[in-house]
């Protein structure tokens, strides 16, 4: 099985597009403690850096909680294959997560996301976002998995 994902298979799994992408890349998938990690490359050309800061560019807070969010789902993906390959809707939950450090432009974000459950409908995951070991943030998330039914 793939331990590690490009773009494209990302692409495959999750339903976000620029500028809302925020998974450059899956670097490990560990079925047996059932955790991935993802990397998003913060640079400067990112659309949010306009305003967020000028002088001072730091990722906004929600952005993280997207990238986290991105990797449950992948994370989901892997671990639930079949359920995945039906294109479902994920809806995100509840989040309880604590910013540590600022992300600047230039950094390398290490997103490791750990299932604490997964069912058919839905998953709650522990994720920390971490640049260079220096955690980020770090929180608890969880979603809903929902199959629409088309008329």
């Amino acid at each position: 099985m793939e331990k590690q994902w490009n773009i494209e298979k990302i692409q495959q799994v999750l339903p976000q597009r620029y500028p809302f992408l925020f998974v450059d890349r899956v670097i490990d998938i560990d079925r047996e403690n059932s955790q991935i990690t993802c990397i998003k490359n913060v640079s400067i050309n990112d659309y949010f850096f306009e305003g967020h800061f000028p002088g001072n560019p730091v990722m906004p807070g929600a952005l993280i909680i997207e990238a986290m969010a991105q990797s449950g789902i992948l994370l989901y993906s892997a671990l639930k294959p079949e359920q995945s390959k039906k294109n479902p809707d994920y809806l995100l939950g509840t989040v309880d997560v604590k910013f540590k450090n600022p992300v600047k432009a230039g950094d390398c974000l290490l997103i490791r996301t750990k299932k604490i459950k997964l069912t058919e409908t839905a998953g709650i995951v522990e994720s920390r976002a971490e640049v260079n070991d220096r955690l980020a943030a770090k929180g608890t998330l969880s979603f809903g998995v929902v199959f629409f039914k088309e008329d």
